[in-house]
């Protein structure tokens, strides 16, 4: 049997296309039943355009369709020994390990989706070819001249993005490219996510996830805020509202699941993102990506891409 652990993209993973062969599944029309009652037709969303999918609101639970989806059709004979998500990703995991029912999750994002897109101030950027250090020390520079900016991404070790205020962040872009930054990438989003900027969301948000039932988690879930595994579902809520406001910490979470035992890593969703951070965080890493129903028979019969 073989030792998987289970990884989930976030946003800017969506695409035009990523639900087709989904939406008959038994799990599909539970979670599109709960999105029409809260006032989200995700059904016509998952059938739009790209431009139609990239906004925060639907975007979010657009990815989370599919990715619990995928899980549903997923072989039975694969030994999961860990889950974790990158950004919203992380809801697909946590419900995956038994924390939250699918429906519950789709309602978690539906409602983080919508008060991180009513947070319009700041911005963000990637910044390719510096190690985080070098930009936690661009970002304490700019924060001494009164701006608002934060490793708000550790993507893999050399590519971290910046979140905060629409100045703080152009600066740090600038300062970035002096210390020798090959690249400073602007991010199509609507507000400086994973930033202090997203902290009054963040508390919005605690109060709905403090108050939505827990399950026992089957397997551990491996945390954006602090790469730490967690057995136990109560170490869940205040952690998810955190990361809001908290840098993703996407390298320390790779190692973990890794150090848990993990023979492959499979990336369930649309595209292959993680799965190429993954090798540049882990060279020796196996991966493998699982799109769409075929994938997920696939992986039954070839469970790895080999590092």
């Amino acid at each position: 049997m073989t030792r998987a652990a289970l990884c989930f993209p976030g946003q800017g993973s969506q695409c035009a296309g990523m639900a087709d062969g989904l939406l008959d599944e038994p799990l599909a029309r539970s979670l599109l039943a709960v999105a029409d009652a809260e006032g989200l037709d995700l059904a016509a969303a998952l059938r739009g355009s790209d431009e139609e999918l990239r906004p925060t609101e639907i975007a979010q639970p657009g990815l989370l369709f599919v990715e619990l989806v995928l899980a549903s059709v997923l072989p039975t004979d694969l030994d999961i020994v860990g889950v974790a998500g990158h950004s919203v990703g992380e809801y697909a995991a946590v419900s995956v390990a038994g924390a939250y029912s699918a429906e519950d999750a789709m309602r978690l994002v539906i409602r983080r989706g919508r008060e991180m897109a009513a947070m319009h101030e700041g911005t963000m950027v990637a910044v390719i070819g510096l190690d985080v250090d070098s930009v936690t020390v661009v970002c304490e520079e700019v924060r001494a001249g009164g701006d608002v900016v934060v490793v708000g991404n550790v993507n893999a070790p050399a590519q971290v993005v910046v979140s905060g205020s629409v100045d703080g962040v152009r600066r740090a872009g600038e300062l970035a490219r002096q210390a020798g930054a090959r690249k400073v990438i602007p991010l199509n989003v609507s507000g400086a996510f994973h930033s202090p900027l997203m902290a009054p969301a963040a508390q919005r948000f605690a109060e709905v996830i403090n108050a939505t039932p827990r399950g026992v988690l089957r397997c551990p879930v491996v945390c954006n805020v602090d790469g730490a595994a967690v057995a136990g579902s109560d170490a869940l809520p205040e952690r998810l509202a955190r990361q809001l406001e908290s840098p993703v910490l996407w390298i320390d979470c790779v190692r973990t699941l890794v150090a848990l035992g993990a023979e492959v890593l499979v990336e369930l969703g649309p595209g292959a993102v993680l799965s190429g951070l993954a090798r540049r965080i882990d060279p020796t890493a196996a991966t493998a990506t699982v799109n769409d129903r075929d994938g997920a028979a696939r992986l039954a019969t070839s469970p790895a891409t080999p590092a």
